[in-house]
């Protein structure tokens, strides 16, 4: 277990900020606003316009983000092999790849494995829980997606909180870190984290206001609430 995986475990949700919903040519700024206010992991969506719609950033991108921020890398691609072992080279804290985008996820986990990153499997809002079983022994976090990837204007699916604790009662005693990602808002952030999960990927909640840095500390008090004014995200 390394450090970064072991400070997703035990305490608090970890908040990740989505950066592809920042200005991109003040992409530097920023980061920088919203690690100023103690958030650590900036969560990039890489996405190939082949397993599901639209195109985004890739290992360059990961890179630039990688000098002022751990990127967590979220692979929304076809061919989650190929990509990860380029994005692990630019820098990637945090790799994570869709179950339902490989015949051999075993086969991608492993060539993660003592890469120095924390191994994610993400689940569509359709996938079946139980797909996991087989790979608990070999990642550090599931993702679960509560919208659909690639669609814009979701809201979050109202299933995800049984699918989290289908999650935990898979995993048992292993040190599996579990996330959810998609239709995180300021206005549902709070019931979100009463769920206990280890991380939070939010994105336009940052970046759609008058500053990413207050409303990051404004997310992060609202974590801080949802525990009894625990440490709010600065664990990650």
């Amino acid at each position: 277990m390394n450090d970064l995986h072991a400070s997703l475990l035990g305490g608090p949700p970890t908040l990740s900020v989505g950066v592809m919903s920042a200005d991109l040519l003040h992409l530097g700024d920023a980061i920088n606003e919203v690690s100023s206010a103690g958030v650590r992991l900036a969560h990039v969506d890489v996405i190939d316009g082949v397993f599901c719609p639209g195109l985004s950033a890739g290992a360059p991108f990961v890179a630039a983000v990688a000098r002022s921020a751990v990127p967590d890398v979220h692979l929304m691609v076809a061919d989650p092999l190929a990509a990860a072992e380029e994005h692990v080279a630019a820098g990637a804290g945090v790799v994570t790849f869709h179950l339902e985008a490989t015949r051999h996820p075993h086969r991608v986990l492993q060539s993660l494995a003592g890469r120095g990153v924390v191994r994610g499997v993400a689940l569509n809002p359709g996938t079946p829980i139980a797909s996991l079983e087989p790979l608990l022994d070999e990642l550090e976090l599931v993702l679960l997606l509560a919208v659909n990837p690639g669609w814009g204007g979701q809201s979050h699916i109202e299933t995800t909180p049984r699918r989290l604790e289908q999650v935990r009662a898979l995993a048992g005693s292993r040190p599996v870190a579990v996330g959810i990602d998609g239709g995180v808002t300021k206005a549902n952030i709070g019931r979100i984290a009463a769920l206990e999960p280890d991380l939070i990927v939010a994105g336009s909640a940052v970046f759609s206001g008058d500053g990413p840095a207050s409303a990051a500390r404004e997310l992060l008090d609202e974590i801080d609430r949802a525990h009894g004014g625990g440490n709010g995200g600065e664990h990650a």
